[in-house]
């Protein structure tokens, strides 16, 4: 959308037809995503490359950079498909992190364990998100979910740290390296899933600082050009770690549309295209709150009351076939305060999803 207001013409590669990108796109490729020559006379045939979806087979991202520019680029991807890779890769940069123990495929998950200590977490190396590929380890067992897990794929153990809150900081890095970093998100999780975001963050303003430097540094050493999303712990004590890296524009930064005076979805084109970037002042404090597709519940959700909460603004993505767990959009609420931005969009959210009234009789 941010690019077609810009006068620039968009095509898509995506493995099914009629896909979100592809219902506004001038022109949809069909292919998957590891058909290797489909992604090469795909990129033959413009002049950038970029991403929504960082899982995309180092093959194919090889041969689309032999042919056009990809950003935010090979080496940025890499790092962040792989939470091995990941967390090296943090601590070879030297900015905080959790402590962790990495373990190979079949390997001696019991040791990490005890090495790291309990309560930890075990999670897959790759491809995992929402929640997905991963094992609590503590006194109440896990212990043989943990080996499971570990038995046919690499995992990463990581100390269970007790929180204070989860923020992100989404950031966009330009061709010349100019990096320019949004206010920090605070992020609510439900089944490991994000329900709502919310920014400025109500954090003190040195960890807001402190988080958007790390960010900064992460986007510098990754040498990534485009919009990424660094996600922190922010632990009791005021201690702050790096827990992932999100190569693209982010959930938890689709406020800034409603929120701040370059949307992430602007900032990527003006990234990957090599224009300078826009401000990412603070327009509103806001608010986005998640619709998964447990708020359809058979029937269309009422959007005449969701949108009748001032400062309420609807995003629905063209996904067919809601599912449970599955993001079919958000919505955003602006205020003169956070706390009434949050209070708006979740009140707008349960209007969508309350029963319609039976009729009369």
């Amino acid at each position: 959308m941010a690019a077609a207001r810009m006068g620039y013409r968009v095509h898509v590669l995506s493995p099914s037809a009629g896909s979100p990108t592809g219902q506004l796109a001038e022109r949809e490729v069909v292919a998957p995503y590891d058909d290797v020559d489909a992604v090469a006379r795909f990129a033959s045939e413009v002049d950038v490359v970029t991403l929504e979806f960082e899982n995309i087979p180092s093959a194919s991202l090889e041969a689309a950079a032999s042919r056009a520019p990809v950003r935010p680029g090979v080496f940025a991807l890499h790092v962040s498909q792989d939470r091995v890779r990941e967390k090296r890769f943090l601590a070879e940069l030297g900015v905080p992190h959790v402590p962790f123990a990495e373990v190979a495929a079949g390997g001696d998950v019991d040791g990490a364990i005890a090495a790291v200590g309990t309560p930890c977490v075990v999670k897959t190396a790759g491809f995992g998100y929402d929640g997905k590929g991963q094992v609590r380890v503590g006194a109440g067992g896990g212990r043989a979910s943990a080996r499971a897990l570990a038995a046919h794929q690499a995992v990463v153990v990581e100390r269970f740290v007790e929180l204070e809150a989860e923020i992100s900081v989404v950031a966009a890095r330009g061709l010349d390296g100019t990096v320019a970093a949004y206010a920090p998100a605070l992020n609510l999780h439900e089944r490991h899933i994000l329900d709502l975001s919310s920014a400025p963050a109500p954090v003190p303003d040195a960890v807001a600082a402190l988080a958007r430097e790390i960010t900064v540094a992460v986007l510098e050493g990754l040498d990534l050009v485009g919009v990424a999303c660094v996600e922190f712990f922010l632990e009791r004590g005021g201690r702050l770690s790096v827990n992932e890296i999100a190569p693209r524009p982010h959930n938890s930064g689709h406020l800034t549309i409603e929120g701040a005076e370059t949307s992430q979805f602007e900032q990527q084109l003006r990234a990957v295209t090599g224009l300078p970037l826009g401000s990412v002042a603070v327009r509103r404090p806001a608010a986005m709150a998640n619709l998964l597709g447990e708020v359809w519940s058979g029937r269309e959700p009422d959007w005449t009351a969701a949108l009748s909460v001032p400062g309420v603004a609807l995003h629905l993505y063209g996904k067919d076939g809601a599912r449970a767990g599955r993001k079919m959009g958000h919505l955003t609420a602006t205020a003169d305060s956070l706390e009434e931005a949050q209070a708006r969009v979740l009140r707008a959210r349960e209007l969508a999803v309350r029963p319609a009234a039976s009729p009369p009789g």
